[in-house]
């Protein structure tokens, strides 16, 4: 049967236009994407915001495809000067030249900007595709250049703009092959060592003892150098410069943690020692600095420009873009269409406008600072360059060179225990609303912030929240949810509706510094490093006296199973104490706590249920019990709203319910169901009627939430202290069981908490990536006399 082929009918006009604008268009396109990911990518690491992420997405994926494209239209529009088939009604003769300048610079496109060469971690793993795509559009490019042959009057500057280009795309391929995990770990390798020469020690081990000489071998240990890092252990607190400069080191030392290499005891002395003489807000700012190189490794072009021949290339390539604008400048341009003249200059002012802005954050950037000063014992800390650095850093750290109040005041604040009262939120340069407790202790509105404020810090400083109650309560309706269902994009749209950012508070901070500090100072040998590393809520009911009977609601159960449950028990005392009673609460201790043990539970819950992929190792069966845990709220509030009548006092779930369209009426509406769900009478265990058909863990969450109001009446240590300890080792369990290349991959994401923890933990010597053995020793052949 024959095929009928259909012709659609395009307007010849439209045609035309096409025809004529099309590679124009795509040109201009591909150099405003350039523009865009040069300036726009260095963010990502400092927002977690959908609102930069996506539009940075959707220009990675399509900076590349414009600039392909265009190569292939170019070369589809070059032939003999006599074929007009495939030409797009364009006069070779007038164009030829042109198209074949233009061909490199899309070239110099396909190289990418410094600032970003992967989007992903998973990016690296394909650097074989683009150097496959490179060798490609190298013979495309040479195509079209021979096509323009012999008479190509611009021919000079084209072969410039070609090596710019072959060396920027080499550039980014360089790049993705030295982050990908294989050659990464590669990387991380020592030199081969071969150890004691084992048959020439034994040769002369036997031809002794047939000589009948007392001969033996013996093991000598060799020196101690936990001691000697104990002893150089910087004290006091550091400079902005020292800052960066032990940040790197720590980098080069610790970077293994990303593909799960095991360190020795010498590395864990050092860390340890480091960290135990810090302050929390030096340990944070060492550990970001760490982070950040460990994502210009991953991520950027930096490693491959930095050092000698980076320095070359970089030359090499202002030199040949000046020399093209140079001699395009003089060239004659009669027989050349005034439009194809400007999208020239721009490509040119475009190509030098990109390496002049990749040049300046390349001498801004920390790898400057460590190629001036990379050692903290290279100078005395008050040398003229130093304070030069140092200056410089705090210009660019806190946009001022003057001492702030807080470093005025930072060792004063060092030398408290106490954790430090949260600080205004710093997300979106924006005043984040007054929390209910906030209100009734009259607090004043957070300020705002200078815009520039974003520019300055190292990561987003934020900590995404999800709550369980909160998205039981404001549920989409069921038909958009089944459409949203189909089209796979529930998670997404939960993402942006039910996940909150909150501050990072400098009080939180202080906390996990603290708790991590007093765990390592008991952990002197690995095996209470591995237990404590390990504990997930049970040390701290171990230690604290008459706690012990909760040790089933974390030991006694699987690690998701005990997330949740100190979730629901959390947010329903919380929710419990910002009513009236809340004015029984004097202690500002209790206060804190209780904001720390609120901030932290809901971010375990995003990490556990928004971020599975990361928390997979740990997460067991985590998504049944949480929408089994839903099913039930909401079953149980919608049939508190269609048997409970409201009274006029405000105080009934049907009016709440109903009064939920105002923003208003959240705070109330979500207290109260609280409030409902803890009043629920749990004499006998959910398990006992609903057996195994359900995973719910709403009302075991609401018996635990009772049973530790109980403790506390019996026992000397507040609820909320002992909370807020379980939620940190639960914090620091999932830290240490992510996986290493999960956690790595957060740093393009805008950080996390977690990673944080992570390193903090890894260099606090908790954990299980050490060697057990207690140092190295050498054999000596001694021969009596």
């Amino acid at each position: 049967m024959a095929r009928m082929l259909v012709d659609i009918p395009i307007p010849p006009k439209w045609k035309r236009l096409w025809d004529t604008w099309d590679l124009r268009t795509f040109i201009v396109i591909s150099l405003s994407l350039q523009t865009f990911l040069i300036f726009v990518a260095p963010f990502r690491k400092r927002t977690k915001s959908y609102w930069l992420v996506m539009p940075l997405w959707s220009a990675y994926l399509l900076a590349d495809a414009t600039a392909n494209f265009a190569v292939g239209l170019i070369s589809n529009s070059m032939g003999n000067p006599g074929e007009e088939a495939g030409k797009k009604s364009r006069d070779p003769v007038e164009n030829t030249d042109l198209l074949a300048f233009w061909a490199p610079f899309l070239l110099v496109h396909l190289g990418g900007p410094d600032t970003i060469t992967a989007f992903a971690l998973e990016d690296n793993e394909l650097w074989l595709r683009h150097l496959l795509s490179l060798l490609f559009q190298c013979v495309a490019a040479i195509y079209v250049f021979v096509q323009s042959l012999p008479d190509n009057r611009l021919w000079i500057p084209t072969t410039l703009m070609f090596a710019t280009g072959i060396i920027k795309y080499a550039e980014r391929t360089r790049s993705l092959y030295l982050a990908s995990a294989d050659r990464f770990k590669e990387s991380m390798l020592t030199g081969p060592e071969a150890g004691p020469n084992y048959a020439k020690l034994m040769d002369e081990y036997v031809s002794k003892k047939k000589a009948n000489l007392p001969t033996s071998i013996e093991m000598v240990d060799e020196p101690d150098q936990a001691a000697k890092s104990a002893n150089k252990a910087k004290k006091g607190n550091l400079t902005e410069l020292e800052v960066v400069q032990y940040g790197y080191m720590f980098y080069k030392k610790f970077r293994g943690l990303i593909v799960d290499t095991i360190f020795s005891r010498k590395e864990r002395s050092l860390g340890r020692d480091f960290f135990l003489n810090r302050n929390a807000k030096d340990a944070f700012k060492v550990v970001e600095v760490e982070l950040n190189f460990i994502y210009e490794v991953l991520f950027t072009k930096l490693p491959v420009v930095y050092g000698k021949y980076g320095a070359i290339s970089r030359f090499f390539s202002l030199a040949t873009v000046c020399s093209a604008i140079f001699l395009f400048v003089m060239k004659r341009k009669t027989h050349f269409s005034e439009v194809d003249v400007m999208i020239t200059y721009a490509l040119l002012f475009g190509a030098l406008g990109l390496d002049l802005t990749a040049l300046f954050m390349l001498l801004i950037s920390d790898w400057t600072i460590i190629t001036l000063r990379e050692s903290p014992d290279d100078e005395p800390v008050n040398s003229f360059l130093n304070k030069i650095i140092t200056k410089f850093l705090k210009l660019r750290t806190e946009g001022t060179f003057k001492a702030t109040k807080s470093n005025v005041n930072s060792k004063k604040d060092d030398k408290k225990k106490e954790v430090d009262p949260p600080k205004p939120s710093k997300e979106d340069d924006k005043p984040q609303p007054l929390k209910e407790d906030d209100k009734a202790k009259g607090a004043d509105p957070p300020p705002k912030l200078p815009r520039w404020y974003m520019l300055k810090r190292r990561w987003s400083e934020t900590i995404n929240t999800f709550n369980l109650i909160n998205y039981c309560l404001h549920q989409r309706p069921e038909p958009w949810e089944k459409v949203f269902d189909k089209l796979g994009i529930t998670g997404f749209l939960d993402g942006i509706f039910y996940v909150k950012p909150e501050l990072f508070s400098t009080g939180l901070r202080d906390f996990i510094f603290l708790e991590l500090k007093l765990k390592s100072e008991l952990a002197d040998d690995l095996e209470t490093a591995k237990e404590i590393s390990s504990a997930r809520g049970d040390w701290v009911l171990r230690v604290e006296e008459g706690w012990g009977d909760l040790l089933k609601y974390v030991a006694g159960v699987d690690y998701d199973q005990s997330l949740i449950l100190w979730h629901i028990a959390t947010e329903l005392l919380y929710n419990q104490e910002l009513g009236a009673d809340s004015r029984m609460i004097t202690n500002e201790r209790d206060i804190k706590s209780r904001n720390i043990s609120k901030l932290v539970s809901d971010y375990m819950l995003y990490l556990l249920i928004m971020q599975s992929s990361m928390m997979s190792a740990v997460a067991g069966i985590a998504q049944i019990r949480f929408r089994d845990t839903c099913e039930e709220a909401k079953r149980f509030f919608l049939d508190m709203k269609n048997d409970e009548p409201s009274d006029h006092s405000g105080n009934g779930i049907r009016e709440i319910l109903d009064e939920a369209g105002g923003r208003g009426q959240y705070d109330r509406m979500h207290i109260q169901a609280c409030k409902k769900i803890y009043d629920v009478a749990t004499e006998v265990p959910p398990v006992a009627i609903k057996g195994d058909r359900s995973k719910s863990l709403l009302f075991d969450g609401c018996i635990l939430a009772k049973k530790l109001v109980e403790k506390e009446k019996d026992s000397k240590s507040d609820k909320w202290t002992i909370i807020s300890k379980v939620w940190v080792e639960l914090l620091c369990y999932a830290a240490t069981h992510c996986r290493a290349n999960m956690q790595a991959a957060q740093v393009s994401r805008g950080g996390e908490l977690v990673t944080i923890v992570w390193l903090l933990m890894s260099h606090f010597g908790l954990g299980e990536q050490f060697q057990i053995n207690e140092g190295q020793s050498r054999a000596i052949l001694q021969v009596g006399k």
